[in-house]
């Protein structure tokens, strides 16, 4: 898969393709389907498919920490669109300089002179341009006078309602891990580098490994049961605490993981963290010797919770 980081690096090469637009925040079950009719278009028409998304996400430009969270870091979504087999992904700066495009000038720089785009796949409730005036019917429009279609995405339902992000991270904000799963089509996981951190869980006889969250906010929050890989040659158990410290005065969110049975340096390796069970919520405890106690007591919990 290619990866165009920004519409300067657009080349002539890249001019004739089948597009579609959106956050693709989970790479989800209804994203999927989309990318499905995208490559199929590409197939018929002989042509690569490319998936434009933006960074930031537009509600996190409007938004800023109020924006919904983010269930996905950017470079998570990447790979998981080149795991699903597309071809080229377009990653727009999303700043106010492309905020203040008209739709006009949207179609015209992006899809006309930028992709050369011949066929779009895209959802009739998308909206573009500086005053929001484009739509699908904008859209159907310069197909018309550029010379390429708009067809609209298919809706994916799961248990009687549409799949999208926000039912996500309703379920992982719930702790429901498993409707989660049906919704994404695999289990919700964070990934990223192990750095080093602050070493107070290796004073308290309960090291762990950390990864940033990468986010301005979190879609879960608390403390879990999980499995860890990249580490080892299986998946490792752990119990993970997401959340920014509060016993211990942190500014930063991270991802905390205390791994089971397992011993050995992981410093900068990439892990996948799978989140299975909720323990408890994060909480802020009166001393070191308390917050180790309830880390120990989670670590009993993740246990019996895996059975080992």
């Amino acid at each position: 898969m290619e990866l165009i980081r920004g519409l300067y690096n657009l080349r002539p090469r890249h001019h004739g393709s089948v597009v579609t637009i959106g956050n693709f925040d989970g790479v989800h079950q209804g994203h999927q389907v989309i990318l499905s009719q995208l490559q199929a278009a590409g197939v018929a028409l002989g042509l690569p498919d490319t998936v434009m998304i933006f960074e930031p996400q537009p509600q996190e430009f409007f938004q800023g920490d109020e924006a919904p969270a983010r269930l996905m870091h950017w470079r998570d979504k990447v790979d998981a669109l080149a795991a699903a087999g597309v071809a080229r992904v377009l990653c727009v700066r999303f700043d106010e300089k492309f905020r203040a495009l008209t739709a006009r000038q949207f179609v015209q720089q992006l899809l006309v002179d930028g992709l050369g785009c011949r066929h779009l796949v895209i959802g009739d409730d998308f909206r573009f341009g500086c005053d929001r005036s484009g739509d699908f019917s904008v859209l159907q429009a310069a197909g018309d006078e550029f010379g390429f279609a708009v067809n609209n995405t298919d809706t994916v339902m799961v248990d009687d309602d549409r799949v999208s992000s926000t039912r996500i991270r309703m379920a992982l904000s719930a702790g429901d891990f498993a409707q989660a799963a049906r919704l994404l089509g695999r289990p919700y996981t964070i990934s990223g580098h192990v750095t080093h951190g602050d070493k107070i869980g290796r004073t308290l006889a309960v090291p762990t490994a950390n990864i940033p969250s990468r986010r301005r906010v979190s879609p879960v929050h608390g403390v879990y049961a999980v499995t860890v890989e990249g580490v080892a040659a299986a998946p490792v158990f752990g119990a993970a605490s997401v959340g920014k410290r509060p016993t211990v005065h942190g500014l930063d969110e991270r991802v905390e993981t205390h791994l089971l049975d397992f011993s050995g340096d992981i410093y900068g390796k990439r892990i996948r963290v799978e989140f299975h069970h909720k323990l408890r919520d994060e909480l802020k405890f009166n001393s070191l010797d308390e917050l180790k106690t309830a880390m120990q007591k989670d670590i009993a919990e993740t246990r019996q919770y895996f059975n080992i």
